[in-house]
């Protein structure tokens, strides 16, 4: 995955979850592959935040069960991309240590 197929998820998850308005979109530019690291987390862990208030909000009857499911997906997506990149982390981590010096 490139860094403009990540920005373009980004900004995907973020138009789903409705959090477009709260955090933009990170460049990587600042930080380089390590602040792109940090954003995503910070991404996922608000994201996940978000949903478990949402179902806290629906047990105590105070939120409507479709908001409920768009946040425990939009959370979803966003593990399963974190996730993913990981996979491919490692992988190509791997390949690289099996390479002949």
């Amino acid at each position: 995955m490139d860094l403009a197929a990540l920005r373009a998820y980004a900004q995907a998850a973020q138009a789903a979850s409705g959090a477009a308005a709260q955090a933009p979109v990170p460049t990587g530019d600042a930080g380089g592959f390590a602040g792109l690291v940090t954003d995503a987390v910070s991404a996922l862990q608000s994201s996940v935040s978000a949903a478990e208030t949402q179902s806290t909000q629906a047990v105590m009857g105070r939120a409507e069960l479709t908001d409920v499911v768009t946040a425990m997906a939009a959370a979803e997506v966003q593990l399963e991309t974190a996730i993913a990149v990981r996979d491919q982390v490692i992988r190509a981590y791997q390949e690289i240590m099996r390479m002949p010096i």
